[in-house]
C-alpha cells in the first residue's frame, strides 16, 4: 500500500501553481487567503465525515465547539432549521 504524501506537499504544490500564474500581480495578505481557502473546506469535510455532529467535528479539529460554531457562521455553514 502506498503511503500518502504529507498534506504539506500538496500545499506547496498549490502555492507553486498560484505563484506561477500571478503574471506579475502583487501578493498581499497571503496568510489570510490561504487560511480561508483551507479552513472552510476542511470544516465542511469534517462535518460531512461526522454527519453534521458539531461536537465530534470540533473534537476532530481540536477546537472548542463554540469556536467551530463561530467559524461555521463566518463561512455560512450553519444548518438550516427546516
Amino acid at each position: 500500500m502506498l503511503k500518502p504524501l504529507p498534506l504539506e506537499h500538496h500545499l506547496i504544490d498549490s502555492l507553486d501553481y498560484y505563484f506561477n500564474t500571478l503574471e506579475g500581480e502583487k501578493v498581499s495578505n497571503l496568510h489570510a487567503m490561504v487560511i480561508q481557502q483551507v479552513e472552510k473546506p476542511l470544516i465542511e469535510y469534517v462535518l460531512a465525515q461526522t454527519a453534521g455532529n458539531q461536537s465530534q467535528t470540533a473534537a476532530m479539529l481540536g477546537i472548542n465547539r463554540n469556536t467551530l460554531r463561530k467559524k461555521m457562521q463566518h463561512y455560512n455553514l450553519m444548518p438550516s432549521n427546516d
